[in-house]
């Protein structure tokens, strides 16, 4: 008799759970005001996610590029935007590995370069940023005054590597007689 009683309830529940006619799903808010448009199509991912760049909301552009990948596939364009959110988030290996991937597949992707240049740069390995931004001036043929920058910019780097101004010391020669000098450091 028990067992009969459970199932009646477990019936009733279950009747109580499903969506009647006329009702809207309780998932959906009020229908839109009358004259709003449909949307049947959804506004590319890529698209949205560089006007999300533009206006700094990084995050929020790398999620656009991710759903971006889950429609188009990890295509050349979607694996460097994510790259380059990656890197503007701070994500420097992340950033480093997926743009490899786009250069991997598109060797001629002259964003591609300079943004794994910038990315490099970042990390400290500026020897290999100098080469990567070679390529991507290269590749451009020398049209981008930013690619033109970045390189001017690592050339500088690798030049004075050993004084990395980070740890640069001002220096002072003392004299202490009879031709001899004291070297002082002075923070």
């Amino acid at each position: 008799m028990r067992a009969g009683l459970g199932i009646i309830v477990t019936a009733f529940l279950l009747a109580g759970c499903q969506q009647t006619a006329g009702l809207a799903p309780l998932n959906q808010g009020p229908p839109p005001p009358p004259g709003t448009p449909h949307i049947t199509q959804a506004v590319d991912g890529l698209v949205v996610g560089h006007r999300l760049m533009a206006a700094g909301e990084y995050e929020l552009a790398l999620k656009a590029y991710y759903r971006a990948a889950s429609e188009q596939g990890v295509t050349v364009d979607v694996l460097s935007a994510l790259g380059s959110a990656n890197l503007r988030l701070g994500r420097l290996g992340q950033a480093e590995t997926l743009l490899r991937e786009a250069i991997r597949r598109d060797p001629g992707f002259i964003a591609a370069w300079n943004n794994l240049g910038v990315a490099l740069m970042e990390r400290g390995e500026t020897g290999e940023a100098k080469r990567v931004f070679q390529t991507a001036f290269a590749l451009d043929s020398g049209n981008s005054d930013e690619i033109l920058g970045n390189l001017r910019l690592a050339i500088a780097k690798t030049k004075n590597s050993a004084y990395d101004e980070a740890d640069k010391n001002k220096f002072d020669l003392v004299r202490r007689g009879n031709g001899q000098y004291l070297l002082l450091s002075t923070p």
